[in-house]
């Protein structure tokens, strides 16, 4: 993929992630709020993982250590109960540059990527810990394009995406 593409698609996502601080439309979907970041300002399709914890592993966050480079997808480790069941589903966010990433906590907003583990963790939660960053050009890999009008909007598909993967969250699954 030709560097000029990639940089048009990283500024686009940051774009629209901006567009969406402050919302709580994606509390606990911080994997698809990254997704839809690229996904719906790019119309691409992109192919990670169910959670951030999974996308980490897939996308060899760990080989990548330091400030993480505007556009890249940033992993923490992160564990605790969801869907009945407690694990380490990761958390993920978007650099923007200069260390900043956005990403969806309580809400969507702006963090330091440093300062993610201190934040205030859910009851049952352990707190984040670094696990690395992935570059685009990796998240990019196999995407394809996608119109995502169908869909409609972003947080709301994102719901039901999730609900269809895991459930609804209201019983216990192994």
């Amino acid at each position: 993929m030709e560097q000029h593409v990639e940089t048009v698609r990283t500024e686009n996502a940051i774009a629209w992630a901006r567009q969406h601080l402050g919302t709580t439309s994606y509390a606990s979907r911080c994997l698809a709020f990254v997704e839809d970041a690229y996904e719906r300002s790019n119309e691409l399709e992109l192919f990670g993982g169910d959670f951030a914890a999974e996308s980490a592993a897939l996308y060899a966050a760990r080989d990548n250590d330091g400030e993480p480079p505007a556009g890249a997808f940033v992993f923490y480790d992160f564990h605790g109960e969801m869907l009945g069941r407690r694990q380490n589903w990761g958390h993920v966010g978007l650099c923007v540059g200069d260390g900043l990433v956005i990403h969806a906590w309580d809400e969507v907003r702006t963090d330091h990527y440093r300062q993610i583990p201190a934040l205030v963790v859910p009851p049952g939660w352990d707190a984040p810990r670094w696990a690395g960053w992935t570059p685009v050009q990796r998240v990019l890999e196999g995407c394809r394009p996608k119109d995502w009008t169908p869909e409609g909007d972003a947080a709301t598909a994102a719901r039901r995406m999730q609900a269809a993967r895991f459930g609804d969250g209201t019983t216990a699954t192994a």
